[in-house]
């Protein structure tokens, strides 16, 4: 590509793929036209279009998770607005993923000036997309001159790969097209170093509280895959020879199948939606290393009964205890430093615990069994051990109860357990797995709830037109069954009632897979569940719908767990819970 040829938005493709970045997703828009234009000339970095905003901004976000850095291209206004709630779950998860639009050019602006009209897609206030995006973003920019667009780019960038977070980036319709000098020099990314002082108070008081504890445990966090410091604490691990456990957001931060990651994993940890084994570990214990978490109210109950003995260490802060807060912290120094005191300090030897089994492997199933998301789940884990097509899957899994029940599951490889479960987005998991189709070379399994499947049907058409192999499940009850248990758990007693709105439509699964040129499987029983395993690893080049049929009172387990937990109703005191009858009422199709 000539210099004389180079423009504002060939600036921006030159520093992504500068990152590792070759996909940039896109819903096209008039005034993005100029950058979508560079895009389809520029060497290296291929356009991805998607039918939904919302959709490619998933698809941006899911790609990020595996390339470091993701990028979605949007119409202004009705573009951006769509694509916000993908950014706010990437802001909220640490995904740095680039907004890229473009508003009403310089010569239009005269025209609103002196005219007073309003342009397409334009709330008449001409910076609303810019200050809507400073919400969920590091840095929220217009770039309205070409001179200056290159160091705007360029520190908006920076922020984006230091703070692990999104930019927007929305340029006047005659700037992405306008001429530009091209980078001289690859762009430096420098987290901050801790602050001396801050840091030796951290380790001190670390130190401290591991040495005094009898039963210390550490948790991962997101932070840890996000910075890509798993050899660090794999490290650390080692030599505190301690238990550990991740949150939802986490699992398979690091193997779980081999090594220290194998060796000290206690099942991941999600509040009451836990294994009970793994939730009564973890609250015996008298001491906490919370690596890079993030705290969703999953966890209130240990932040309620554990807090005191929390030592919380995330990117730029720590915090000791309930009250006691250190800034200026690197969580990468943090952990080698914490590495070279244990490798020189002789410790004692904490008493060896016995680590949590997974109940999956002991829970006995049939072939005639009728599906439900216990038996299911069952399944998987089964399919896990013997399994090294399954074992090779990337799983995607979005705001459901299937994520409550998959993050029980044990043998996850590294880095193959992929959820939106601190954002908690409906929808996200089929999104998601566009991006993580075409950013990693594993094939996507997703598991979703129909009715966030419903939200994000239209993917299955852009993995067809990308001829990915990816394989949906879809847990069909015909009820936001998740949503349902913490309005009135009671509902799925045989009596019970759930609330109209919970209920969903019925739409006939193997007539969208035709319409969307997929696969379809129809899944009943555990027989079929097996059969479905067995034509998914002989057609590894095909992509799958699968509907999978659950009765509408059959309560995963860990969500029965997770809302008698927080709404104080047992299941077993709701009026006639123990009526008998044939609730079976799933739908065939």
């Amino acid at each position: 590509m000539s210099t004389a040829n180079f423009t504002v938005a060939d600036y921006l493709l030159w520093r992504l793929k500068q990152f590792g970045l070759d996909k940039v997703f896109q819903v096209p828009g008039d005034y993005v036209q100029e950058f979508m234009t560079a895009l389809d000339n520029f060497p290296g970095i291929d356009a991805v279009g998607d039918v939904t905003e919302l959709g490619a901004g998933y698809a941006a976000e899911g790609y990020a998770r595996y390339r470091g850095i993701g990028a979605v291209s949007v119409q202004y206004g009705v573009g951006t607005f769509s694509v916000l709630n993908a950014i706010a779950g990437a802001y909220v998860e640490r995904n740095p993923v680039v907004v890229i639009s473009a508003s009403p050019s310089a010569s239009n602006r005269v025209d609103i000036e002196e005219t007073g009209v309003l342009f397409h897609h334009s709330t008449g206030d001409y910076s609303a997309d810019k200050k809507i995006f400073e919400n969920v973003t590091v840095a929220s920019e217009i770039l309205a001159d070409a001179t200056a667009a290159p160091s705007i780019i360029d520190r908006a960038l920076q922020l984006a790969m230091s703070e692990k977070r999104p930019i927007y980036l929305e340029a006047w319709q005659n700037v992405w097209g306008a001429p530009c000098n091209k980078p001289d020099n690859d762009l430096v990314i420098e987290l901050p170093a801790s602050e001396p002082p801050a840091m030796a108070a951290l380790l001190e008081k670390t130190i401290s509280r591991l040495e005094k504890a009898e039963k210390p445990l550490v948790l991962l966090g997101i932070e840890v895959a996000r910075l890509g410091i798993q050899a660090q604490v794999e490290s650390l691990l080692c030599h505190l020879n301690v238990p550990y456990t991740t949150s939802t957001l986490a699992k398979s931060v690091l193997s779980e199948t081999q090594g220290v990651g194998k060796e000290l994993f206690i099942g991941t940890y999600a509040g009451e939606a836990s294994w009970p084994e793994t939730f009564d570990f973890v609250k015996e214990r008298d001491c906490i290393l919370a690596l890079g978490m993030i705290f969703t109210d999953d966890y209130l109950t240990m932040l309620d009964k554990q807090g005191t003995n929390l030592i919380r260490v995330n990117m730029g802060e720590a915090r000791v205890g309930k009250c006691e807060r250190i800034s200026g912290i690197n969580l990468a120094q943090f952990i080698g430093d914490l590495v070279e005191y244990i490798k020189q300090t002789p410790r004692q030897q904490h008493t060896q615990c016995t680590i949590p089994k997974n109940s999956y492997l002991n829970t006995p199933i049939h072939d005639s069994d009728k599906i439900t998301y216990d038996n299911f789940f069952v399944t998987y884990q089964q399919q896990l051990v013997r399994s090294q097509h399954v074992q090779d899957l990337n799983l995607i899994l979005g705001e459901s109860s299937s994520l409550y029940m998959a993050a029980r599951l044990t043998g996850i490889e590294k880095n193959r357990f992929v959820s939106d479960a601190a954002w908690g987005s409906l929808g996200h998991e089929t999104g998601c797995s566009l991006g993580t189709g075409l950013a990693n070379p594993r094939r996507s399994a997703v598991i979703a709830g129909d009715g966030g499947f419903m939200m994000m049907c239209q993917t299955l058409s852009t993995i067809s037109h990308n001829k990915l192999n990816t394989v949906v499940f879809v847990m069909s009850n015909q009820v936001y069954a998740i949503e349902q248990s913490f309005v009135d758990i009671c509902a799925f007693t045989p009596s019970g009632e759930f609330a109209p709105f919970d209920k969903l439509h019925h739409w006939n699964y193997e007539a969208l897979a035709k319409a969307y040129l997929v696969e379809y499987l129809n899944v009943e029983n555990v027989e079929d569940l097996n059969q479905a395993f067995s034509t998914i690893n002989a057609n590894q080049d095909k992509s799958y719908l699968i509907k999978v049929n659950l009765n509408k009172k059959d309560l995963a387990p860990a969500i029965k767990d997770l809302a008698e937990a927080i709404t104080g109703t047992q299941v077993e005191n709701c009026p006639c819970s123990s009526e008998k009858g044939n609730n079976d009422d799933r739908t065939m199709q």
